[in-house]
């Protein structure tokens, strides 16, 4: 992106937020959204290189976005959250992430859209650019957790850090029916699921 800020820049991101929410990457079309953005493809093509430069752009939007809403809301209960063991704060994390997607519902609805890419390119692409800083994030809090005695011993950091990511990662895989991605049937379920976690790895 050549420019941080130009003429019409919400509308064209809100009629991008519009496509890529409501059809698959592969059929998305850059010519809808710059219809709806009522923008030249001059314009366009200025600051993006194409649609997949558009698609990145937005996921990334979505999750800084995200990451700053769930500190917020920590920093709201610094001491509360600091207390807790490493199971405790997945599970006040979810309910934060439940508060986001009421927040930002067209963010959310984008990531419940991406995580319907998996096995397509644009997926991979998308995971090597956003997973690093989550996966930097789970490794942080995992290494404190260590500390504080929140595992068994029998289990190394790598192992700890690669079966809780592989076991987030594919939350979507489980729990994928229409139902699963209201909000409260969302906490209810990551609940059980992060007490599952506890039972196999926690002390």
């Amino acid at each position: 992106m050549k420019e941080k800020f130009f003429e019409r820049k919400a509308e064209l991101l809100e009629a991008a937020l519009d496509e890529f929410i409501t059809k698959n990457y592969e059929d998305a079309s850059l010519n809808n959204i710059i219809k709806n953005a009522e923008i030249s493809k001059g314009t366009f093509y200025y600051h993006f290189k194409d649609k997949q430069a558009l698609y990145l752009f937005l996921l990334e939007s979505s999750a800084k976005t995200k990451w700053e809403f769930v500190s917020n809301r920590i920093d709201g209960y610094t001491e509360a959250y600091e207390g807790k063991g490493i199971f405790e704060k997945f599970k006040m994390q979810a309910r934060i992430g439940a508060e986001f997607a009421v927040a930002f519902p067209q963010f959310y609805r984008l990531s419940k859209m991406f995580t319907k890419e998996k096995g397509n390119k644009i997926y991979e692409i998308a995971k090597s650019i956003l997973g690093s800083e989550t996966e930097k994030l789970l490794e942080e809090m995992i290494d404190k957790a260590i500390e504080n005695g929140d595992f068994k011993k029998e289990f190394s950091k790598e192992f700890l850090v690669t079966t809780i990511s592989y076991l987030f990662i594919h939350f979507d895989e489980i729990f994928y029916r229409p139902e699963d991605f209201e909000p409260e049937k969302m906490i209810e379920n990551l609940d059980c699921f992060v007490d599952f976690m506890k039972g196999g790895l926690g002390k």
